[in-house]
Formats: C-alpha cells, structure tokens, sequence
C-alpha cells in the first residue's frame, strides 16, 4: 500500500511493489518522483526525515536523518555583518547542507533491494520526458514570476518557457536534473556490488560534480526575501562532511499506543507531549469535532509549541528531553488549561525560560514589511494552506509518502526544501538549494540559535504508530508547524474516536496560530485559531466565546495527509489519502 502527496509517486511507489520490490525500494523511488512533480513543495537541494520499522524488527522504530547541517560559514556574526536580524526566509545564504538525496540512497543501501538505476528510471523518465505540471506548482512559478525575471535569471529559463509561467496542466520538463540523476547512476558502474554502485553515487553527489557546482554558484550575490543581495556560505567541503544517519526514535505512550517520532531537533516530541496532556481526559474533550474538544485540544497545543520554542534545538540534554516527556510534567501542563483561551506564551522548565522575540508583524532593516508587493498577511496565509510570496519564501508546505510492503516493512517520510521559489536554480544541476536555516535565530542563548554544523530545529515530523510491539500505522502531512497539529487529530480520531483512517484524514481540521512561527518572518498571533468552516457555526461561535482569534477558512483547505496501516494479527493493509490539494493518492493490492 502507498498514500502520498502526488498521484505519480504513489503510482512509481506501487509499481515498485508490483515488480517485487520492498517498501525502501518503493519509498526511494516515490521519493526522487516528488522531486520531479512537486518542485514547489520539496527538491533535491532540500531535506527529509523519515519513520521506519523493518518487518524483521517490528518493534522497534528508527528515525532516518536526512536535515543537513548549517554550513561552515553560517554564523550569526556574518548574518548580523550582512546586515540581517533574521535568516531569510529564500535565497541561498539560509540554506543547510542538503540532506535529502543522500538520506534516500542511505535507505536504498541498507534496506532496499533494487538497483539505483532502476528505483531513479521513474524520476528521470518524468524529469526528460515531461509530467503535467500541478495547479500548485503553476501558481507558485506565476507568484514569484517576476522575481524569477528580474533577480533569478536561471530559474526563469527553467520555469518561465517563453518567457510566461506554465498553466496548470501544462506538459514540463527538467532535463537538467535528469542528467544529473543519470550522473549518479553512471559513477558506480565499475563497482561490484549494489551497496557499492550506490555508496559511487553518494560520493558524486557529495564530493563530485553536485558539490563543485553548488560551491561556484552560490557565490554570486542575488536577491533574498529582506529585498537584499547576498551570496551564500554553503561550500563542497560542507556537502562532503555531511552524511545522512540513522537515530533512534524518542516514543510515547497513549491509549494503549506507542507514538514513535524524530528527537527534539524536530518538532516532533511536542506531540508526544500534547497526547500526554490530553490522554486521561474524558474522551469528549479529545474530540476536536466537540466545541470544548476543539478549545481543549488548542490550548494543549499551545503549550507543547512553548516548550518547543524555548527548549527545542540540535543537542539539548536527554535529561531535559525527559522531563519534557514525561507524564508528571505533563500533569502540571494540564493544569494550565482554563475555561477561556490563553494569549500568552507559556514554556515550563524554569521560572523564565529564554524565549525568541515575540512579534505579531515584523518590518526588516530594509523597510520591507511583511504584506508587502500584495503577498497576504500572517492571518490570510495561515487560514489554511501555507503560501508562496513573491520574493520566494514559503511558509510551511512540503509532500509526504508512506509504504507498506506485504511483508511488514514499513515508511513514513516527509521530503521538503529546495523548493523551485527557494532560491535560484542551479544551471546545470536543474535544481535550488533549501531555506532551512530560517528555522534559526540570530539571538544568542537559545537551543535554536544558529551555529555552524548544527541542525536547524526542523518542522518535518513523520510519525509511526505501534500496538502490541509492532507498527501498525505511518502517517504524516505537509504544512509546517501544522504537521503535527493535523497528525495529532488523526491520532486522536482514529484511537479515541474509532475513525477509520480515511474518515479522519477527511474530518474538520483545526490548527493553533498562538505561538513563533518557524518560517520568516516569525511572527505569530495570540490566541489565534484556524478552523475549516465545516467544524460548524455552532463550534466556532462557542470557540469564539472562549476568546479564540477564529480565522475560519475553506472547507477543505488544512492539510494534506496520508497514511499506511497494517494489522500484525491478519497482515492485512490500508492506505488513505487526502481530498485536499487535488493530487494525494492511495493505491495498493
């Protein structure tokens, strides 16, 4: 079974399953197609974090790193040099070390069973001989179409043919990146073994022709989203120092279910923390379908996301990580919880923990004010799917994919970054580099504070679900900090609420706005919740009445999720994917 975000890598994934491969197979090969059709939401030049458990080990979740580090030269006193109070938010000086391409042939080495040649010949048939382009996509390449004439001249010849943006479902191609990929394959020829010809091609990518292009282009100073021009850091010494890994999953435990998520240099521990707060109440407070489910449900959000804000970062200690985890905090957190919506950010762990700047606007020493050159203001873009703006920065969007194979192999990724309106594209690569580092700050004393070689604190967030000592479900979403806020209703739909997956996923959603945002310009706004009109009148006037900001959006506009399950006692699988968007997919048999 496969669900994703694009209708041809679920396809790609399945057809894999079809011919005998296994679900890392399936996943890598999904993975490199939304490279190709969903340019807008994720690329090569970005980053990944992934769930997996392997049918031999069904117990036990492992966590695949694929978010490179900040690179060498990216310090906070070159950033504040260039005359910078925040890391942009596109252009090439905010992007990490990219991560994704070497964390899915990492997988395919270790627990795949194809040859790279044929898990990339989906991507490059696609990336030479042309996909139709989605609605999405046409409309991010038309939104920063003048950017890309002016200032991005190479993105322009890739995406602006005859010199106008590409209508929605018009047939595009990228033989740029379909060259690249068959450089890959063609490194590990005279190698002997499969796990060889694929370590050939990390290599390329990391210390070949990949990382001399990326070193030479980044050099020339372009436009960022301040109004700015600045060159990138990034170097090919960086890419060759950086290898993808594998981690152990951090786990909690709610209603007879272990959740399993990546470590606190993602955001992912803060839903393991909201289910902790949530887990002994009566079940009509977990359902955010119910007026007092809904308020509940967004005031435990708020603050987990404090926690997250004040505590989160690449290295914090496993001691305060376990504390944030545990139950009895949890306990104190609850008691937070009032009648009346909270517009204050509130982090535990400390009577004055050190917090970012909180700010409901922000205007950059350039003068640049954000809704500026028409783009819409934090409230508009938060009422439901993250926007693209018309200098390139893009709150929150991504793609997903999730496999599960007939033996018990099980994926859960969520790919993103490099986006097409990231930063100028690569010439002869055919592809951008990613924004990640805007997840950082430039104040000092912060776990998230930017610091060469450490991760930015990523909002990429798969989950794997087990019962019984086996995984049964992966799911995830794009959507920034709203990841985990629409995986959390899944989870508390389908464990608490006996939703089946796909009814989930189609329910009401509803996500909280009241605290720092992760993507430039950080800002957020108190009290603020987002709800699509079909949680009712009813609902949202009650909500209202407890002193929520209600910004309510289209009926189905929040998220786009997708999902695998299996059952261990009858093997048998399902899959779900989302309505929203146009283009998710489930598929199986």
């Amino acid at each position: 079974m496969v669900g994703s975000t694009h209708y041809l890598a679920s396809s790609a994934a399945m057809a894999v399953l079809e011919r005998g491969g296994n679900a890392f197979d399936a996943a890598v090969a999904g993975a490199f197609v939304l490279h190709v059709v969903e340019p807008h939401l994720n690329g090569p030049g970005g980053d990944l974090v992934a769930m997996f458990a392997t049918a031999a080990e069904p117990h036990r979740p492992v966590v695949l790193m694929g978010q490179g580090p900040a690179p060498a030269g990216a310090t906070r006193e070159h950033f504040l040099a260039e005359g910078l109070e925040l890391v942009p938010g596109a252009g090439a000086l905010a992007a990490a070390v990219p991560g994704a391409v070497d964390a899915w042939l990492l997988l395919l080495r270790d627990h795949g069973t194809w040859e790279p040649a044929d898990v990339l010949a989906f991507a490059i048939g696609y990336a030479r001989g042309g996909h139709a382009i989605a609605k999405g996509a046409a409309a991010a390449i038309g939104t920063v179409a003048e950017l890309f004439r002016d200032h991005w001249p190479t993105s322009g010849e890739l995406w602006l043919p005859g010199g106008t943006a590409p209508t929605p479902g018009a047939i595009v191609r990228n033989e740029a990146w379909a060259r690249v990929l068959e450089r890959l394959v063609t490194a590990g020829e005279s190698a002997s073994t499969r796990e060889a010809r694929i370590d050939a091609a990390r290599r390329e990518w990391k210390e070949g022709f990949v990382a001399q292009a990326i070193d030479e282009f980044v050099r020339t100073p372009h436009r960022h989203s301040p109004g700015t021009d600045h060159a990138g850091v990034l170097t090919a010494a960086d890419m060759a120092a950086f290898s993808a890994s594998y981690e152990e999953a951090v786990t909690g435990t709610f209603r007879g279910h272990t959740i399993a998520k990546a470590g606190p240099w993602t955001q992912g521990p803060a839903l393991l923390q909201i289910l902790n707060i949530l887990e002994p109440l009566d079940d009509e407070l977990l359902d955010p379908s119910h007026p007092d489910g809904a308020h509940t449900i967004l005031e435990a959000i708020k603050l987990a996301f404090a926690d997250r804000d004040a505590h989160f970062g690449d290295g914090i200690d496993e001691e305060r990580l376990t504390t944030l985890l545990s139950k009895e905090y949890a306990a104190q957190r609850r008691a937070l919880i009032g009648e009346t919506a909270s517009a204050e950010v509130r982090p535990g762990l400390g009577e004055a923990p050190v917090l970012p700047p909180l700010r409901e606007s922000y205007t950059p020493p350039t003068g640049r004010a954000e809704g500026a050159f028409g783009e819409p203001t934090m409230a508009q873009e938060r009422a439901g799917e993250p926007h693209v703006s018309p200098t390139g920065e893009t709150r929150g969007d991504t793609c997903h994919i999730d496999v599960v194979d007939r033996w018990g192999n099980i994926v859960s990724a969520t790919p993103s970054g490099g986006w097409l309106q990231s930063s100028p594209v690569i010439p002869e690569l055919g592809f951008c580099l990613g924004t990640r580092l805007q997840m950082t700050w430039l104040e000092e004393g912060l776990p998230s504070t930017l610091r060469p070689g450490a991760r930015p604190r990523t909002t990429l967030t798969p989950t794997l679900v087990l019962r019984d000592g086996a995984a049964v479900t992966a799911l995830g979403s794009p959507g920034g900090d709203q990841q985990d806020q629409w995986q959390l209703l899944y989870l508390l739909r389908t464990i608490v609420g006996r939703y089946t997956p796909q009814q989930a996923i189609d329910a009401p959603a509803i996500h909280s706005t009241s605290f720092h945002g992760s993507f430039w310009p950080r800002t957020w706004e108190p009290a603020g919740a987002v709800v699509e009109d079909r949680l009712g009148d009813d609902a949202i006037a009650a909500l209202e009445a407890r002193g929520h900001r209600v910004t309510v959006s289209g009926p189905w506009t929040q998220g786009r999720l997708s999902a695998v399950t299996r059952d261990p006692n009858t093997a048998r699988l399902g899959a779900a994917a989302n309505p929203r968007g146009g283009y998710g997919y489930a598929v199986g048999r």
